[in-house]
């Protein structure tokens, strides 16, 4: 076998490796429960901001430290250390993508957050109508 041949065989082997590595990776969404019963395990959680409760943001003591309250589809609520500022517009967000990990206290750290907001559309056709 030629030295050609046998270089292209590694490189795609690494590239169906990375692939299959991540296809494993990238999780499902599970509800709060399904998450507080594996505390440390990653999870993807859908909810929603529970605007009854407050919403902690005090960048002189920590500017990377939000906290609120997430309620999931199945009304579970829990509360959310999120290790971002707070996200502009983040009151007026109709769901919420979380990626982390529930904590020995209950509470979910999340390092990553998705918000769907109103768009704009929505909001000209409120107007309008």
């Amino acid at each position: 076998m030629k030295r050609s041949h046998i270089i292209a065989l590694v490189l795609i082997a690494i590239a169906m490796a990375a692939f299959i590595a991540t296809l494993a990776d990238s999780s499902t969404f599970v509800d709060l429960s399904q998450a507080k019963a594996k505390p440390g395990k990653e999870f993807k959680v859908k909810g929603y901001l529970d605007k009854g409760a407050p919403v902690e943001y005090e960048p002189i003591v920590d500017a990377n430290l939000t906290t609120f309250t997430l309620v999931d589809d199945n009304g579970e609520r829990c509360v959310v250390k999120l290790a971002k500022a707070k996200p502009y517009d983040f009151e007026r967000s109709e769901s919420i993508v979380l990626t982390g990990s529930v904590n020995q206290q209950g509470e979910f750290e999340a390092h990553d957050m998705l918000m769907k907001c109103p768009s704009k559309y929505n909001e000209m056709q409120a107007i309008e109508g």
